[in-house]
Parts: C-alpha cells; structure tokens; sequence
C-alpha cells in the first residue's frame, strides 16, 4: 500500500505531501483544484510518459516520491520501498528505487506489481486483449498454476532448443544458403591467389609508371651531368693529386679517397644509366597492374583490411563450413527432442485449454452478475478461449478475448470496443470485484469511475468499491456523493492563490467535515436539507 506521496512542481501542484491509508481514499473538490494532477503524478512514478509542459511554469524539474509499505517484497527495507522520480527541462530522467538508479523502463516493470491505474482516457488493462487471459487465470488460481508452471518449464526449454537449432543452422534452407555463401567467398578469395606483400610491391610498381616520364626526364639528366662533368672532373682531381702525393701522407691519403669515390660514382653511373632501361612499360602492364591492385581493393571491403587478415579469414571460413556440415547429425538430435516438448506442451496446453474454458463460462456468469448489480442489467460479458492449433505461446496455446453486449439486441463485440466511459468503468469493476481475491496488485487507483452514472448504479459502485477495498488500498476521485459517503478516509482537494500563483492544497477531513464534503457535492452547497442527506448517505455507509 502507498502510505505517502510528496509532489513537486507538476501543473498547479507546487509542493505537497499525502498521507494515504488502508481502505478507500477518496479524494473529492472543486473542479480544477488538481485532483487529476494527483493521478497524473501517481502514472508518471509508475514509470508513465511525462510532457514537459507539466512542469510548474517557473521551475526547471518536477519530483514525485511514493513510500509504499510492501513487506513481503524482496526490495523493501523494514517493509518500506522508496521510488522516486525527477525530470528536469533540459530531458532530464532521474528514477530511483530505494536510492538506487534504475531506468524508466525498470521502474515501470517493477511499480506495474503494486499499482493499477484506471482512467478515463487511460490505456486500461482492460483494454489489452494480452491482459484477458491474465485475469482468468488470476481468478482460476490453484487450479491452473502447477500446469502453468509445468508448461513454462517446458516452453523456456523450446526456446532455447530453437534458438540452438537457429544458431546451428537447423533450417535446411537457412544452412544452404550460409554453406552457398561461405564457399562463394572461399572460391572467390582462392582464385585471386594473394601473396604476401605482394599489394605493397604493385602500389610501388604503379607509382613508378604514373611518374614515368617524370623520372625519365630526371634520370636523363642525373646520368648526364655524372658522365660529362663529374666523372671528368674528378679523373683530373685525382691526377692533379698524384703529383704530389710523394710529398705528404695527407695529399697521398686524399688521392686514394677521391679514388674511391671515382670507382664509386663510376658503379652509381652504371646504375642510373639501368635505371633508365628499366622505365620502359606499356598501356597493357599498367591496365594489368591497375586491375590486380582494384581485386585486392574489392577484397580487403569484403573480407579484411590487409592481405593477410583476408586469408586468415578464408581459413576461419573453412573451419566453419566444416563445422556446419558436420552439425546435421547433431542437429537431428536437438530436433528429436523438441519434438518430444512440443508433444509434452501440447498435452499441457491441452489440459490448460480445459480448464481455462470451463471457468471462463463461470467467471462470465460471475462477472454479469456483479453487472447486474451495478444497474447495467442488459450487458452481457462473455470470455471466450481460443486454441491456437499453429502457435505456442509462453501461457499455452490460448487467447482470451472478453466480449460484451450492452444494450439487448446489439452484437457481440470485444470489451476495447466499448465506447462508453461509464460502461467501461462499471464492466472493469465487474471484473475486479470478481478476481479481487486472488489479484496480486495492492494498489488500485480510479479516476472518475462515476462517470457517466447516478442514482441506484453510483449505489451500487459505491458498494463494490468498498467491498474491493477489504482486501485492496483504493484511491478514487469522484464527484458522486455516494461514493464520498462510503470512503474511509476522505481527502478534500483545492486550490488557492499566493503571492500571484495558483496552488493545490490536499486536507485529509475530519467527520464533520466529511458530511459537509458530501452535502456540497450532492447539491453544490451547504444547507440543511443538503447536510441532512449527506447523513443519511454517510449512515448507509457499507462497513
């Protein structure tokens, strides 16, 4: 149960603290005064979409806080978990549980245990078709959960049996169409016959031929200027040299240097004048170069980024083309025994089908019968259970669908085509009223569930509502004076202007203020004859 809410800077709400209690909470008052803004915060700490624009003007965040008594959960601390959210102009997302962060999507998956919202405008529960068979099987209880588990057992081993053979290649076509693909790329990479190094030899091949001309012309006139003058000039340094070298060891050391250099600029002469023979290429070994470099280009895209990761690759390839083939034996295996699950599931969802078909015609007389009682005496709800022959699903191989005739004569439809407000509210509480025992949410929360209703029906809701809350904490905004008659705890929501701003304010009434509570509602003022009937309204009052 939700024993406090503190809320921050959401619309009208600048701060306030609500202290709930175990029961009926019913929150009444004046119309615009923020009571739906309540409600709108308890959707956004249950993980529920958030517009910015409902950030107080003024103020950059908006923070609600939920302390919830839950002491059977494996989160609480002495019974209690705190959960909080804060959500900032900037996009901003803080949620918390217990002081720890956690996601929306987490916080949202862990408060759908505790809270159920109905609103007018909400997507209900009851709207889901995927909820259906949820209340069903709630209202079965015992009867259905050690098959349900059973089932489940079994169910998670086919999955994972099936993501094996998928991971395997257990589809014929799936393991074809992977063997087609990897010996292409082997044959592909194995006829271009790649060598090491062999890229960086070709790009310095085709270096040299785009700039042929260019080193011709160079070579040319290196090989010129070393013949004509160099060579030349330095035969008649060396003789110049020779002729006194008797003189000095020095002039006889630099004689014999310059020597060196002559025979060595001689060899390098021999060289350059090579050079030049080997710059010879035609059109036809450039176009061969340029498409043997281009295929190694196309491969590297494919299948790595040198030569050598490329044929690495072609050998991971092999090893796993080999693996594939040999996986067919294995592969039978696996599909021998999710034959025999599928055998065990169908025979449990066999037994599951019955038995949710067989209580589906009780849990539909039952749940008219609370119609009746709820003035909606010609609607007629009918839960209806469809064996799905081709698919099984986590819960067996059922849909449930609730279908509803309203007014005598009309066709059946599904309950999410249901139109009307008050209608829909009195049907979804036809169904809690039902399944209240076995239900495992906590908390339940209706926005103007009066809607649309009055007289002997507002009676009857009132009644429901009470009954329900012996065994959940309800929180209800009504403007009917029935159902504020039958609270256990009445919260008396306004608004006030301060200092230029407008403020919600939340009282928890006392008695006497409860009746005069009720008088207002019932007649839009405080008079005797009004007072005298929110007594004898508050007198009725279901314990």
């Amino acid at each position: 149960m939700i024993t406090t809410m503190h809320i921050k800077n959401i619309g009208i709400i600048e701060d306030i603290t609500i202290d709930f209690n175990q029961g009926l909470n019913v929150l009444t008052g004046e119309t615009g005064a923020g009571k739906t803004l309540i409600i709108d915060s308890l959707q956004i700490i249950s993980g529920g979409r958030f517009s910015k624009e409902m950030i107080r003007k003024g103020e950059n965040h908006s923070f609600v806080e939920l302390c919830m008594y839950e002491p059977e959960n494996e989160k609480a601390i002495d019974g209690n978990i705190i959960v909080s959210r804060e959500i900032s102009l900037n996009g901003k997302n803080m949620c918390k549980i217990n002081g720890r962060m956690v996601t929306v999507n987490e916080l949202k998956e862990f408060m759908n245990q505790f809270i159920e919202i109905h609103g007018q405008n909400d997507n209900q529960n009851l709207l889901e078709n995927k909820m259906h068979l949820n209340y069903l099987d709630s209202f079965i209880g015992e009867e259905i959960i050690k098959n349900k588990q059973k089932y489940q057992e079994q169910y998670e081993k086919y999955c994972k049996i099936k993501q094996e053979l998928k991971n395997n290649f257990g589809d014929e076509k799936e393991r074809q169409r992977k063997l087609d693909l990897l010996q292409y790329q082997i044959k592909e990479i194995e006829a271009a016959n790649l060598k090491i190094k062999e890229e960086e030899e070709l790009e310095d091949k085709r270096k040299i031929i785009l700039n042929s001309e260019k080193i011709t012309e160079n070579l040319r006139e290196a090989d010129t200027l070393i013949a004509e003058n160099g060579i030349d000039n330095i035969s008649m340094a060396i003789r110049a040299l020779e002729k006194i070298e008797q003189i000095d060891k020095k002039y006889e050391k630099a004689s014999s240097e310059l020597k060196n250099i002559y025979y060595e600029l001689q060899e390098l002469a021999r060289d350059v004048n090579s050079y030049r023979s080997d710059i010879e290429f035609d059109e036809e070994e450039r176009e061969l170069v340029e498409e043997r470099l281009n295929l190694i280009y196309s491969l590297k895209r494919k299948y790595g980024n040198t030569v050598e990761e490329i044929l690495k690759y072609k050998e991971s390839i092999k090893e796993e083309v080999e693996h594939i083939e040999n996986l067919e034996e294995y592969n039978e295996k696996l599909k021998k025994k999710q034959n025999e699950i599928e055998e065990q599931m169908k025979e449990l969802a066999r037994q599951m089908h019955e038995i949710r078909s067989k209580n589906a015609e009780i849990l539909s007389k039952r749940i008219n019968q609370e119609l009746e009682e709820l003035e909606m005496r010609n609607a007629k709800v009918n839960v209806k259970v469809t064996y799905l022959e081709k698919e099984y699903l986590k819960t067996g191989k059922d849909k449930v669908t609730f279908y509803i005739v309203t007014n005598r004569g009309e066709e059946e439809k599904e309950l999410s085509k249901i139109a009307s407000g008050g209608e829909m509210s009195r049907t979804m509480l036809a169904i809690k009223k039902v399944v209240a025992d076995t239900d495992k949410i906590s908390v339940l929360i209706f926005d103007e569930i009066d809607t649309g209703i009055s007289g002997k029906a507002a009676n009857s809701v009132a009644n429901k509502l009470k009954k329900i809350a012996t065994t959940h904490q309800i929180m209800c905004i009504s403007h009917l004076p029935n159902i504020a008659a039958a609270a256990d705890y009445n919260y008396f929501i306004s608004k006030n202007i301060y200092q230029e701003r407008t403020k919600t304010q939340v009282k928890l009434l006392q008695e006497k203020e409860v009746i005069e509570e009720i008088a207002r509602i019932s007649s839009g003022e405080i008079n005797e004859v009004s007072l005298q009937y929110a007594n004898e309204l508050r007198n009725k009052k279901v314990s």
